[in-house]
């Protein structure tokens, strides 16, 4: 089950709706309007709340949901490799807007004028994935656990399984809704396969992208005249997978940081970092001079000094 090549290569698309997720659920929570995020019968059919539909399709209600969800997100990256991005922004397009359509009449049947029935989040994306997930993707690995029999992707399916039930019947529906579209996209319904966006439209969102978040230590895992010992493919995978995902969740933090404290440059006033610390930056391999630079620009909180030392190499 191998996803290719490490952190966001050949998947801008990707990227690009991992960042926008991330930010508006970032942006609520600070707001700490979760609880307002949601679609009700009133919301639609009552004021008729376009914000809401339209939040209902990237920001998560909770921190647990974000985290699964912006990992099955970036596990499915590999459809964007496989079909390309423009056949991918035109899936993207097709499930969240079926998939928005179903919940809809899903909660106009219901009828429940008080509750909000759909959590909001890129569900409808997500389960949709699955799809082709469980018919395209091969099994390469089986093991016991247990006298229980599991594979290689049993580990998606547990992480998909959490986010399903996340808020039980809330969050359900949307998954449900997100299977159904993409169904009807492995179907072919209208030739929906074959469709594809205007060429500027998928280039625009390799433009916008953030620099590549991959593997930091890609270089020093490779064979170099025999000195360096090679890893089996898929340990090779599992470390650059965990190295991307960290990433992530450091460019996160460092963006929760800067939304929370909106802190400007740093200043001379800025104590000296410790000596634990400046040591922690110098164990994952950075130079001890950048480290300490690192320290006083993010007045030594250790993650956001990691993430600009990662801004930093990938320039």
């Amino acid at each position: 089950m191998n996803g290719g090549p490490s952190g966001f290569t050949n998947a801008p698309v990707t990227k690009t709706f991992i960042i926008a997720s991330a930010l508006f659920t970032i942006f609520f929570g600070i707001q700490g309007r979760f609880n307002s995020l949601g679609l009700s019968y009133q919301d639609i059919f009552g004021k008729l709340r376009l914000w809401k539909l339209i939040m209902s399709i990237f920001a998560f209600s909770s921190t647990p949901e974000l985290m699964f969800g912006l990992f099955l997100l970036y596990y499915f990256r590999v459809f964007e490799r496989q079909i390309g991005s423009n056949k991918y922004s035109v899936f993207i397009t097709f499930t969240i807007l079926n998939s928005l359509l179903f919940e809809v009449i899903a909660v106009a049947l219901l009828k429940d004028p008080a509750a909000n029935l759909v959590t909001p989040g890129p569900y409808g994306l997500i389960f949709a994935s699955f799809v082709p997930f469980f018919f395209d993707i091969p099994v390469s690995t089986r093991f016991r656990v247990f006298g229980l029999y599991f594979s290689d992707k049993s580990f998606i399916y547990l992480a998909g399984i959490q986010l399903l039930l996340s808020s039980w019947k809330r969050s359900i529906l949307p998954g449900m809704c997100g299977i159904l579209a993409g169904s009807l996209y492995r179907l072919n319904v209208f030739y929906i396969r074959k469709a594809k966006f205007p060429e500027f439209i998928t280039s625009f969102f390799s433009r916008i992208s953030l620099p590549s978040m991959g593997n930091p230590h890609s270089a020093s895992t490779r064979n170099v005249a025999g000195n360096i010992p090679s890893y089996p493919a898929r340990q090779m995978e599992a470390i650059e997978t965990f190295w991307s995902i960290r990433n992530i969740l450091c460019w996160l933090t460092f963006m929760n940081y800067r939304l929370q404290r909106n802190y400007p440059a740093p200043v001379q006033s800025t104590p000296e970092p410790p000596e634990d610390s400046i040591s922690t930056l110098v164990s994952m391999g950075f130079d001890r001079d950048s480290a300490r630079q690192a320290l006083v620009q993010a007045r030594n909180d250790v993650n956001v000094a990691t993430n600009i030392l990662l801004e930093a190499q990938s320039h």
